[in-house]
Formats: structure tokens, C-alpha cells, sequence
């Protein structure tokens, strides 16, 4: 396809390499960042991903060998041969990423015959595709394991397994052999015994991975459209890939604190006095909660930026009713835009030509719930403006969050015709590109409208997703279903979100399709207590699943575990300051935090949160004893405060009310008193738990609502625990003016506790150590 290599030239940080038959470019973005380009298509065009100028100056050598190109900065080698074929080594010349030289070996297709008899009876035969139009194939070194990819299903470990970039909405109950889901994150971790390193193939169009399912001799990823448009991630850890990939591709903020509390939703509460209700028993049961969501109902025949008068006689002061209580309000929005006269965002959007065309130029229509419909072309910076402004009418209401839902973009008349004309942020293009980022798109411009308009930090919720949404949105991983198949999919699920730059994810507690149990609710919420994104979510026809329709035992354990969230606020609070700083996630595998242990590389019903705090949940129905793995190291059982020492699995009894978790020695956990919802009571005490051992821990601070953070207003809290049974705690930036007034070091049996104001001033910050 390249023929042999000729010549080259540099400019700037790019290299360009000319073949036989074809140019090709490599850009250094950084030290540990290349981007890998030839053009099949287009010419190089801006990525929906990654926004701003990422290159940073680098120094670097091009030298020409007999057979070879040698690139190499301080960290990473790249030697590039004949038919564009390159090999990365480390700085010390080891060899971790080789390009495959032998050919695919494609298993043989099925008669056309064979595959109507096989339709007759409801059976699907896929027909394997020889070759993409572009496609490349890394050598299999034979320990690999992968992770990433975004929310695709099946294990944590992607080797042996087979995806596509496609999002794609699928109500029916997911499984193992599904190869495309909501999200397209074409980023995947590769780590070996001896090295790791990322890639993120930047293509819009359908893009293939397969991860060793065809062959072990190699691993592949193409397209069948775009361009060779890759980024070779290096680092010497899972840790900085992911630091690397969302410096590229962007970090999500701290969010609002209220984000992080309980959130309760069902599709649908069709009323005002269903959502009344709804407040009612969340405040009777002692449940505390932040938010409500309203899902479809509340808009007038399905139509976008409408409200329901008939059910929902006055919407503003139901909000502000709600509010009082301490309840924010979140409504979804979908794309689609119904066909209708006098309908004002339909006539604007016609107007002004904000719609997707066909290829004829005419507005395309197809159906969603609100029955004809068009789409927005959110690749149209101006479209996007108008879309964002339009949350305005939602705004004035009280609304607090959009939940951004159908963005595939889903429809109910088959998929959208690949020829449907949108714009990709440049041009016009067609379906075909602009797919796999609608929705991402989608979030971009509601994110930029909410704080435009609002001032404080965006909530938004997204169900579809590209490379880079983490920007723009929380996302949730679509219609799961409530069968335990699927709880224990959760982990896996979330975790590789989490690996893709996703640090704001969950999944529906309890199952959005299909009726729950008490005991299936039970082990999920003690999942979603853990996740960044809490929320219990169900759908129409399904039995209701708010924790009073079932016993009382069902609802003190869900209490238990909602109590415990808002206990630990200040923890996942300080988890989303380290992910806006480093691009870390709040939840992780265990592989992430111990690379070389081989139980953790493939662990899939255990997570950190955190480095320290690790989940060990009861997946499974009737299980009331949990086998844990705990890694190398000294670890607390949080319940009974234990001591247990790692490097093995133990038997933990997990009754129904009880979540084995496990705390590393030398642990800072912040906590803040009970409270029903965020704000309802000054937290005033920072409560430190703290684990024996030895350890450091930043605490953060700040009003957790605008951006003032970003100018300095915020409090830092760097605390250390000593080998000598002592904890040093210092306040090393006030920018906030509301430093709390107490702090109380819990240490097992023995708690301190002392007034800020007694701290001791040093070098413009306050200190103090205690005894343990």
C-alpha cells in the first residue's frame, strides 16, 4: 500500500515520510504522545476529540538507517520500515509495540444459501470482511492484556474479543458477544510484564477492533472509511497512559458537590403529584437524596423545551417547592426535534437551517417519540448555540441538569441512511462520519449553553459518546436490564469507562428493563454507592423499584448504603479534584494500581475507588459469603476495622446488608456528618478517618457549585500519616473563606479533634500533628 521507504523531511514537530506510493506523517505531540497520519479520504481535518493546541516543544532526532527511519525523543523510539510498518521501543531501546508483517488470516465465509436457511430459523450469520480499507496489525508478544475500549460488554480484560466503534441503541439484554454499545472510545490500554502503552485510533467513521479473536499471532484495528489517524500513547504505567490520553483529549472538571449525592428516576413520573409523591416518601423513609430526573413525560406530546401543562399545571413552582426540600430537578432531552407548525424550536430550526438534510438538500425526517421528527446538526457551531441557548425556557423553570438521551441518534424507522447530511465541525458530511460523534456533539453544545447561561458547573448526562465527551458529561451505560448478569457486568463496564477517560459514569441501579428483586436491588445499590454516577433508574411497565416498594429490610439497606455515599462525599469530591488535575479516574480496576499482580489483570468483581478504598461486592443471587483478592500490602476490613494482610484471597461472610470493602493501611478517608441532601446543614467538621501505617492524602475545598475554584478559591489540605503513630495535617492554600472550623481524626478506637483556628501558622499556611 506504501512500497518502499524513499526519503523524508522535518517540519516542526512533524515528520513527514515519503513512500513509493503514498506520504504519511508523524507528529510529535509531546514526548510520550505521536500521532501516526496518512491520508485516505481528506486531507488532515481538526478532531471532534481533541480541542486546543496540544503540542508541546519537544526535542527529538530523525535519522536515516539502511533499512529504517529512526524517530526517537527522551521516552520513546519509533523505527519506521518499507510499507509504513513502525516499531516502538522505550528509551532503553526495549521493544513494545511491533507492527504484524505476516497477512490476516480471515476464517472462511458461508454460502449465501446457507445463510437464508439460517435467517429462516432467527439465527444471524455474519459475514467476516477480508479486508478494511484501512486496517493495522500489531504483533501479539503473547502476554497482552487489553482494556478500554469504552462501555462495551463482557469482561475486563478485552483479549479475545472482537468490537466495532458503531453507537448503537439496544434495548434487548446485552451479552458477551455484543460488539457495539452506546459509546465509541476507540482508546484501549495495552500492558505486557515488562511495558504498556495506549492507542487511540481518532476515526469517526465504523471503526473495527479485534483484539485477538482472529488470531493470536496479532491484534488489528481499521475502518472502512476516513483516514490512518492514530495516537501512540507511551508512559511507564497504566497511570500516566490515562494521564497522557486525557491530556489529549481533555479532563472532566470537579463537578457540583449536590452531583454526587443519591438520585432517584423512573420513566416515567408521568405528574406533578407523582413527583410530589416521589419527594414525599424520600424524605418520610429517611432516604437521602439531591435530585429527581423527569424522563419523557414531562414535555408536551414528547416535544423538546415544552412542559406538559395538562399533568404539570405549574412546573416552576413545583421546582421551587422541591428545592426548599432540597431537591434539584434534572429532565431529559432528546435530539429529535418533532415536525410540526407553529412549534417555535421547529420553525427556528428550519429557518435558520439548522436541520440534517438528505442528500438531495431537503430536510430529513424520520420518527422518534414525538412521531416525525428532524435532527439537529450539532457539527454546526451556530446550531449548536441555538441548540445550547434553548435550554434557557428549562433554566428559567429551576431545572438543574440535562440528561441528553436517544443521541445515537436513535430512531424508531431503522438506522439513519449513512447519506443523511450533517457537518463534521468543518464541513458538510455525511451520517457515515458524524455517527459515532452526535452525541458527543450533542453534550458539547448543551455543556457550553448550561454555562453559558447558568454560570455554574454543567450537569449533563449523556447516553451516547465519543473519545473526549468526559469534557462535556457524565454518562450512564444505557438500558441495562435487572437480571444479575448484568450487575455483575457493571464492574467490568464501568471500570473500563473509567480506563477511556470517563470518570463520571454509572449504570441504572436495579436495572432499567425487566422487574427487579429486593435482593437483586439490595447488591446494587452497594455498587451504585461506589459509582461517581448514583442514580436508580426503571422504566415504564417495570415494577417500581424506590426502596419503600419493597420490605423494610430492603429499605434499611438501601438507606445504609445511601447514608454511606453522603458519608463519603467529601472522598469522591476530592477523587473528582484529582481527575481535573492528573486525568485520573474515581474508580479503577484493580490492574490499574497493581500492574504486576496476575489475579488483578484479570479481576472483574472488585474496584478501587480511589487508590486505597477497594469494593469487593456479592454479585451473585443467594451468595452470602464473597471470595475477596486483596493485593499485596496491609488491609482494615472497613466494617470490623481488622487487620488482614494481602497477596491472597480470604472468605468474607456478606450477608444481604452487607458490601465486603477494604481499606489499605496508611489511609486518609474524609467523611462529613448525615445530612438528607447537599446543603442542607453547614458541614463545618472535616472527619478524617484514618487507617495505622503509612501515608499522604490531599484534602479539597471549595463553594461546589461555579468556577471560581479555577482562580483560586479553594482550600488544600495535605495530611500524612507517620511511621510514628502521628498525623501531620496542613493547610497549604485558603483561597475559600469557608476553611471549616473543626477537624476530628478518627484512628480506630481513639479519635482527636481540635479547632482549625489552633493550628499552628508556618510559611503562610497552618499545621498541626497529632498522636493517633
Amino acid at each position: 500500500m506504501f512500497g518502499k521507504l524513499l526519503n523524508h523531511q522535518v517540519k516542526n514537530q512533524e515528520i513527514i515520510v515519503e513512500f513509493e506510493k503514498k506520504q504519511s506523517k508523524i507528529h510529535i505531540i509531546t514526548d510520550e504522545i505521536w500521532n501516526i497520519f496518512a491520508s485516505f479520504d481528506s486531507e488532515e481535518e481538526p478532531s471532534a476529540a481533541i480541542e486546543g493546541n496540544k503540542q508541546r516543544d519537544t526535542e527529538f532526532t530523525v535519522v536515516k538507517k539502511d533499512e529504517y527511519l529512526q524517530i526517537a525523543t527522551k521516552s520513546v523510539i519509533a523505527k519506521i520500515y518499507d510499507d509504513f510498518k513502525i516499531d516502538f521501543y522505550n528509551a532503553e531501546g526495549k521493544l513494545v509495540c511491533e507492527d504484524y508483517r505476516g497477512k490476516r488470516v480471515v476464517r472462511k465465509g458461508v454460502s449465501e444459501e446457507f445463510i437464508q436457511m439460517a435467517l429462516l430459523e432467527g439465527h444471524q450469520v455474519e459475514q467476516k470482511k477480508e479486508h478494511y480499507k484501512i486496517e493495522v496489525l500489531k504483533k501479539m508478544q503473547g502476554d497482552e492484556a487489553f482494556y478500554g475500549l469504552g462501555d462495551k460488554t463482557g469482561f475486563l480484560n478485552k483479549r479475545g474479543y472482537e468490537y466495532e466503534m458503531w453507537n448503537s441503541d439496544i434495548p434487548d439484554p446485552q451479552v458477551d458477544s455484543f460488539k457495539a454499545l452506546y459509546k465509541s472510545i476507540p482508546f484501549y490500554i495495552a500492558l505486557r510484564k515488562e511495558s504498556v502503552y495506549g492507542l487511540f485510533y481518532d476515526n469517526t467513521y465504523r471503526s473495527y477492533f479485534d483484539m485477538g479473536k482472529e488470531s493470536d499471532e496479532y491484534y488489528l484495528f481499521g475502518a472502512e472509511q476516513g483516514n490512518l489517524n492514530y495516537y501512540y500513547v507511551a508512559g511507564d504505567s497504566i497511570k500516566t497512559i490515562i494521564k497522557n490520553y486525557t491530556y489529549l483529549t481533555g479532563r472532566t472538571h470537579v463537578p457540583q458537590i449536590w452531583t454526587l449525592g443519591y438520585q432517584q428516576s423512573r420513566w416515567g413520573y408521568e405528574s406533578e403529584n407523582q413527583v410530589r409523591e416521589i419527594a414525599t416518601n424520600l424524605r418520610k423513609y429517611d432516604l437521602p437524596c439531591d435530585v429527581i430526573h423527569l424522563d419523557i413525560d414531562y414535555m408536551e406530546r414528547f416535544k423538546v423545551f415544552t412542559w406538559n401543562k395538562e399533568h404539570y399545571d405549574d412546573p416552576k413552582k413545583l421546582i421551587k417547592d422541591l428545592k426548599e426540600d432540597g431537591f434539584k430537578i434534572v429532565t431529559i432531552i432528546d435530539p429529535g426535534v418533532k415536525v410540526e407548525e407553529g412549534y417555535s424550536v421547529y420553525e427556528e430550526g428550519v429557518k435558520n437551517g439548522y436541520f440534517a438534510t438528505d442528500k438531495d438538500g431537503d430536510i430529513y425526517v424520520n420518527s422518534v417519540w414525538p412521531g416525525k421528527s428532524v435532527f439537529p446538526d450539532f457539527g454546526n457551531e451556530e446550531a449548536r448555540t441555538w441548540w445550547g441557548n434553548n435550554h434557557s425556557f428549562l433554566l428559567e423553570q429551576g431545572v438543574r441538569g440535562i440528561w441528553n438521551d436517544m443521541n445515537e441518534p436513535a430512531s424508531f424507522e431503522g438506522q439513519l441512511p449513512d447519506d443523511v447530511v450533517f457537518s463534521d465541525g468543518v464541513k458538510k458530511a455525511n451520517h457515515a462520519k458524524v455517527h459515532n460523534i452526535y452525541g458527543h456533539m450533542m453534550a458539547k453544545a448543551t455543556y457550553e449553553g448550561l454555562k453559558r447561561l447558568d454560570g455554574r458547573r454543567p450537569y449533563v448526562i449523556t447516553r451516547a459518546c465519543y473519545a473526549g465527551s468526559q469534557k462535556y458529561s457524565t454518562a450512564w451505560t444505557g438500558d441495562n436490564h435487572s437480571i444479575w448478569a448484568h450487575l455483575k457486568m457493571a464492574v467490568p463496564q464501568l471500570c473500563n469507562l473509567s480506563l477511556s477517560g470517563m470518570a463520571f459514569v454509572g449504570t441504572d441501579i436495579g436495572g432499567f428493563g425487566s422487574d427487579t428483586t429486593k435482593e437483586l436491588l439490595c447488591r446494587w445499590v452497594q455498587v451504585g454507592c461506589f459509582s461517581p454516577l448514583f442514580r436508580n433508574h426503571a422504566a415504564k411497565g417495570t415494577r417500581f423499584q424506590e426502596p419503600w416498594q419493597f420490605d423494610e429490610e430492603t429499605l434499611n439497606i438501601n438507606r445504609k448504603y445511601i447514608n454511606l455515599r453522603y458519608q463519603l462525599l467529601p472522598y469522591f469530591y476530592d477523587l473528582f479534584y484529582q481527575t481535573e488535575r492528573e486525568g485520573l479516574p474515581v474508580i479503577r480496576p484493580l490492574i490499574m494500581q497493581y500492574e504486576k499482580d496476575e489475579v488483578a489483570k484479570n479481576m472483574n468483581e472488585e474496584f478501587l475507588v480511589g487508590e486505597n478504598l477497594l469494593v469487593a461486592p456479592v454479585l451473585d443471587q443467594g451468595q452470602t459469603c464473597k471470595m475477596v483478592y486483596l493485593p499485596e500490602g496491609t488491609w482494615y476490613d472497613y466494617w470490623t476495622k481488622e487487620l488482614v494482610e494481602g497477596g491472597r484471597y480470604i472468605l468474607r461472610d456478606a450477608p444481604l446488608d452487607v458490601c465486603p470493602i477494604y481499606v489499605k493501611a496508611g489511609t486518609i478517608l474524609p467523611n462529613y456528618t448525615k445530612q438528607s441532601y447537599v446543603g442542607e446543614k453547614e458541614q463545618d467538621t472535616l472527619i478524617l478517618d484514618v487507617y495505622p501505617g503509612e501515608g499522604s492524602y490531599t484534602h479539597y475545598q471549595d463553594n461546589g457549585e461555579d468556577f471560581a475554584y479555577q482562580a483560586g478559591e479553594f482550600n488544600e489540605f495535605h495530611i500524612k500519616v507517620n511511621k510514628d503513630n502521628t498525623c501531620t495535617i496542613n493547610l497549604v492554600q485558603e483561597g475559600y473563606d469557608k476553611v471549616y472550623k473543626m477537624i476530628r481524626v478518627n484512628c480506630l478506637d481513639h479519635v482527636v479533634e481540635f479547632q482549625v483556628n489552633d493550628m499552628e501558622s508556618v510559611n503562610g499556611g497552618r499545621v498541626i500533628k497529632v498522636t493517633l
